[in-house]
C-alpha cells in the first residue's frame, strides 16, 4: 500500500488477488483460461474493417457477455470496456484500421 509504483487502492488490490484465485479455478475446471475466454469470439479472431479510429467501439456485445460471465464467476473490475480492451490487446479482435500495416499482417495470419 505504501509503494507509489503500484496500485494502492485497497479494493483493487483485493480484487486482483480474488481475480487470480478465480482465474486458477477456471483453469482447473475448463482446462485453460485461454479456452474459456475465447468462447466469447467463437474461438477465432474477430476481423473488423474500420476506416477511422473514431469507428472503433469501446465495447461490444461480445465484451458485454464476457464481462457478465466473469462477474458471475466473481471477478471484480471487469466491466465491458475493460474486457474489450483485453480482447484487443490479446488479439481476440483486430481493430487496426484498414490503412494500418498491422491490419494487413493480421488479415494474412487469419488466427
Amino acid at each position: 500500500m505504501k509503494n507509489a509504483d503500484i496500485i494502492r487502492n485497497r479494493q483493487k488490490i483485493m480484487a486482483t488477488i480474488k481475480n487470480a484465485q478465480i482465474f486458477l479455478d477456471i483453469q482447473q475446471h475448463e482446462g485453460s483460461f485461454d479456452r474459456y475466454i475465447w468462447q466469447f469470439t467463437d474461438y477465432k479472431t474477430i476481423q473488423n474493417h474500420w476506416k477511422n479510429e473514431s469507428e472503433i467501439p469501446v465495447n461490444t456485445a461480445g465484451s458485454n457477455r464476457m464481462s457478465k460471465a466473469l462477474k458471475q464467476k466473481g471477478f471484480a473490475f471487469t466491466g465491458s470496456t475493460i474486457c474489450y480492451a483485453m480482447m484487443q490487446a490479446t488479439g481476440m479482435v483486430n481493430d487496426h484500421t484498414i490503412n494500418c500495416y498491422r491490419y494487413q499482417e493480421l488479415q494474412k495470419a487469419n488466427y
